[in-house]
């Protein structure tokens, strides 16, 4: 398997769901529908939180160069949510990628998984700058820029290990069911959001 190639086919395949992921409905979404650059940094550093605790076990229980990523990605995440808002460990977790994470056992499950969740975070993250552009909040839209692109290191870093524990076409099919399974939750959670506060969710703004 190529690791472009992995990434590339979860977009083509999930072109709608990660495009609405991105739009400003997302943010509405992650902010709870309050759309302040304090509400943006509070759902964002949720969502890292909840990362956190799964990338932590996974570099408990996983081998080698996996347990290593894991490892260096819960200290990037939970650095990234203590810079965005110290109290949200406290609050509910966003929960747009984390819970779809924790059926992954297998290394190649995890690595899918978590390539899948920070591809869709470094798509939403591109809204999330958009959003303090707007705000003109440049210190603000800088910090975020920067944290997407850490986003797509990550990423990429995933899918790079997972090409290299793909071994045949059982481990492929494996690996594109978990990345599809994590954008699909991600989109649920998105539509599940914004019905539950009685906005339309399929329209992109």
């Amino acid at each position: 398997m190529d690791a472009d190639t992995f990434l590339q086919e979860l977009r083509d395949a999930h072109a709608t769901e990660l495009s609405r992921l991105s739009s400003s409905k997302a943010v509405y979404a992650l902010t709870d529908g309050e759309m302040t650059g304090d509400a943006v940094r509070t759902g964002t550093a949720r969502e890292l939180h909840a990362l956190t605790s799964v990338l932590d076990d996974w570099a408990e229980t996983s081998e080698d160069d996996a347990a290593d990523l894991f490892a260096d990605a819960a200290v990037f995440a939970a650095t990234s949510a203590g810079n965005f808002d110290t109290e949200a460990a406290s609050d509910s977790p966003a929960a747009i990628t984390a819970d779809a994470l924790d059926g992954c056992e297998t290394d190649t499950e995890r690595l899918a998984g978590a390539a899948a969740a920070l591809l869709v975070l470094e798509e939403l993250a591109g809204q999330l700058v958009g959003f303090f552009v707007g705000d003109a909040d440049r210190t603000s839209a800088d910090e975020f820029r920067e944290f997407r692109s850490e986003l797509g290191e990550y990423r990429d870093d995933a899918a790079d290990l997972l090409a290299e524990n793909c071994t045949d076409d059982a481990d492929r099919e494996i690996a594109s069911e978990v990345g599809a399974d994590v954008i699909d939750a991600a989109y649920d959670w998105y539509v599940e959001t914004l019905e539950g506060m009685g906005v339309e969710p399929k329209n992109v703004c």
